[in-house]
């Protein structure tokens, strides 16, 4: 196996231009769990440790533009509130050490369905930057999942950082595991309230082949909240609506059956979730200044 340790970020694209099939190294969290238990033994590893500019993030302007090897901690350290999503699920990333070593551009670049910050990703409608030595394409979130462990990566291109928007209104993110720490979830759920468009976004991990959105139960319960006025006055939507949702993001579901759960099980606890986490959002949007100011 040949080891490629780039200086440089222009070398870096450089390396991979000349080597598409060089397997891209940053934090490790799963590209050394595949090489230790023999999963995977391609021909070349490309070491992006010495790239100081991914480990950045810039938060000038209406998004944070966060370095695809910023560790986990640090976002729930100093961006809790720009991407309160984001940091949530932080959170639950395994163990510290690998949050201190784990970022955003290693979950994107396994797209594993299972990945901690796909669905708070999908539900703030983030921005995947794609670079080669050809030039750079922002990819949004929504177009970045192909299938299981695909993104849409071209060969040349390394993820550079994931321009995600700052957070305009509440945001939440809930994960069921086997256990409380070092857990693959057995399904996970994000949502995101965007007041200024009356809009709101979800994503959800582990309970299909890719990170998906519940589209029809946006859509569903983007109309409730119209109907009834709940973004001017902070109701919250009737308990019949929420219901509704639940079964809505439910039914965006296709899982399997696994050593982590059935898909029956999955398909419930999604829609528990959804429940949870709408509940969540809405208490605090709820208390929130520009509800305030709407009622006076």
């Amino acid at each position: 196996m040949e080891f490629l340790r780039p200086a440089s970020w222009e070398e870096a694209l450089a390396v991979k231009a000349e080597h598409p099939d060089a397997v891209p190294l940053a934090g490790g969290t799963d590209v050394m769990v595949e090489l230790n238990f023999g999963h995977r033994r391609p021909e070349r590893l490309l070491d992006l440790g010495r790239i100081a500019e991914l480990e950045e993030w810039e938060g000038d302007g209406p998004a944070v533009r966060l370095g695809a090897s910023v560790p986990y901690t640090r976002i729930m350290e100093g961006l809790r509130t720009d991407l309160p999503g984001l940091a949530l699920a932080a959170h639950t990333v395994a163990s510290p050490q690998i949050r201190n070593r784990g970022g955003v551009g290693g979950n994107l670049g396994t797209a594993s369905p299972a990945g901690d910050a796909h669905p708070a990703l999908l539900a703030s409608g983030a921005e995947v930057e794609a670079v080669s030595t050809r030039g750079t394409r922002l990819i949004p979130i929504d177009d970045f999942y192909l299938g299981p462990k695909r993104n849409a990566l071209a060969p040349d291109e390394l993820i550079r950082a994931v321009r995600v928007r700052r957070a305009g209104g509440p945001q939440q993110f809930a994960k069921v595991g086997t256990r409380n720490a070092m857990v693959i979830a057995v399904c996970a759920f994000g949502l995101a309230l965007h007041p200024e468009s009356r809009t709101l976004r979800t994503g959800i991990g582990s309970a299909a082949p890719t990170p998906v959105r519940a589209r029809e139960a946006e859509e569903f319960l983007g109309g409730v909240l119209e109907e009834e006025r709940c973004w001017d006055t902070g109701r919250p939507p009737p308990p019949s609506a929420a219901r509704r949702f639940a079964e809505l993001c439910s039914a965006a579901c296709s899982p399997i059956d696994d050593v982590r759960g059935t898909a029956a099980y999955r398909r419930r606890a999604v829609g528990v979730l959804a429940r949870r986490t709408l509940g969540w959002a809405w208490q605090e949007y709820r208390g929130s200044a520009r509800v305030t100011e709407g009622v006076a």
